[in-house]
């Protein structure tokens, strides 16, 4: 499975490629590549809960290839944190894979690369 992400500090750049390296696929970028293949979305929350606007750009035009969305956010936003994963689930029918604060933490990284995993071994990922 491919991963999409937008990344506006580096964060989420920075988790999307270690995972895509310790599971041996591919991180786009939103704002620059196509994706061709069934993707999960790494994405920020933007202000008080909302999704950026080029994760929605990118979405309009490719949504049917999402399988799954993670969010980072801070926790200082209470109940706003990573808000975006669960618009984006609810709009597009998919799960909520993770919520992180701002680049994860390890935990964060072990449930990602689980799903990750998940969806392989039942051949899901394409």
């Amino acid at each position: 499975m491919l991963l999409a992400y937008d990344s506006l500090t580096g964060n989420v750049r920075r988790l999307a490629r270690e995972l895509a390296t310790a599971v041996g696929t591919e991180a786009v970028d939103v704002r620059t590549q196509t994706p061709e293949r069934a993707y999960l979305l790494l994405t920020y929350t933007f202000g008080s809960g909302q999704v950026p606007g080029s994760t929605r750009t990118f979405l309009d035009q490719h949504g049917h290839l999402l399988r799954g969305v993670v969010s980072s956010g801070s926790y200082h936003w209470g109940q706003n944190f990573a808000q975006a994963a669960n618009v984006i689930a609810q709009t597009h029918g998919v799960p909520v894979v993770a919520k992180v604060n701002k680049g994860g933490t390890a935990a964060d990284r072990v449930r990602i690369l689980t799903w990750l995993r998940e969806q392989n071994r039942y051949g899901t990922l394409d």
